[in-house]
């Protein structure tokens, strides 16, 4: 009887071990697509890239000399990288500020429970859905000087501009065309997170007297600023990443006005063949990116609250 219940329980811990070496592989296995996908995807072409940033590569001429730092150097003094640079900032400065203040207030007015709510809903994320290149075509007829949106205007007496072909009305043009398309995403993130928001709290801040106004920003806004985060942040990385939109709109003109970092990647590559100082931007873009998504983590202590 001793020597079968010593069996037992030298056999309970050898099972015990054999299905958690089954769960550790199947997790394994299930986990083993994403990481294959990452190294293959991202890792490796992002070791790639730097080594031909080292390099002047011109695939007409069929040469690949190494350079050093040349390439970075060159960057320096290039004139249309500086442009090209402070596009990209106007336009994610606009895409950050229209986006997420008109995608929060659509959220806002459609967590009234008011009617039609629903409808409204579905007609502000369709966008979301329709093709970008689409897209990016109707607003290009839209935008011209005999387009829809002048037609309004002359209808209501005013002479519009041809959008497209002034540089600040085009960057203004790019940047409301990119808030359109993906608004609906952002205020579906928005609208998840103020249906999050205890009802009972705003029924206690009343009581003493808050204001709506009060109440959100005392109670609201703190409450869903990890939303706030990420939805910023999503917002920051997309549209540094934007290229569709800019190529089937403006090309990048009139002149180097929208001319964005992306875009100006993408001539270099494809246009002059230049591969080697085109993955060299293609370093800076991925510093810009990296830095700007880790400043906005590092602040998030000071305005993020209730994080999980």
């Amino acid at each position: 009887m001793p020597a079968t219940s010593a069996t037992a329980r030298t056999g309970r811990p050898r099972r015990r071990s054999a299905l958690g070496r089954q769960d550790a592989i199947t997790g394994y296995l299930f986990a083993a697509p994403a990481v294959v996908g990452a190294v293959a995807f991202v890792i490796i072409p992002l070791i790639a890239v730097g080594w031909y940033s080292l390099h002047e590569w011109n695939v007409l001429a069929g040469s690949f000399l190494f350079a050093g730092g040349a390439n970075y150097e060159r960057m320096l003094a290039d004139q249309g990288l500086h442009d090209s640079l402070i596009a990209s900032a106007w336009f994610s400065l606009g895409i950050l500020v229209l986006n997420v203040s008109l995608s929060l207030g659509l959220a806002v007015l459609l967590n009234q429970k008011a009617p039609a709510t629903t409808l409204f809903r579905v007609l502000f994320f369709s966008p979301v859905v329709v093709s970008l290149v689409a897209w990016t075509i109707v607003w290009g007829f839209l935008l011209q000087a005999d387009g829809g949106i002048n037609g309004v205007l002359a209808a209501m007496g005013i002479d519009g501009p041809n959008w497209l072909r002034g540089s600040v009305t085009a960057m203004v043009a790019v940047v409301v065309v990119q808030v359109f398309k993906n608004v609906g995403l952002n205020m579906v993130l928005f609208l998840s997170a103020l249906q999050g928001v205890p009802e009972e709290i705003q029924e206690a801040a009343k009581i003493d007297g808050a204001s709506a106004w009060r109440r959100f920003w005392a109670i609201t806004m703190p409450m869903i600023s990890p939303t706030v985060l990420l939805v910023s942040m999503l917002t920051v990385v997309g549209s540094l990443e934007t290229f569709a939109l800019i190529d089937v709109l403006t090309q990048g003109g009139p002149g180097n006005s929208t001319t964005v970092l992306v875009y100006y990647l993408f001539r270099q590559a494809f246009q002059f063949n230049e591969f080697g100082y085109a993955s060299a931007i293609a370093v800076l873009l991925f510093v810009i990116v990296l830095a700007l998504t880790l400043l906005q983590w590092q602040t998030r202590k000071r305005w993020v609250h209730h994080e999980s």
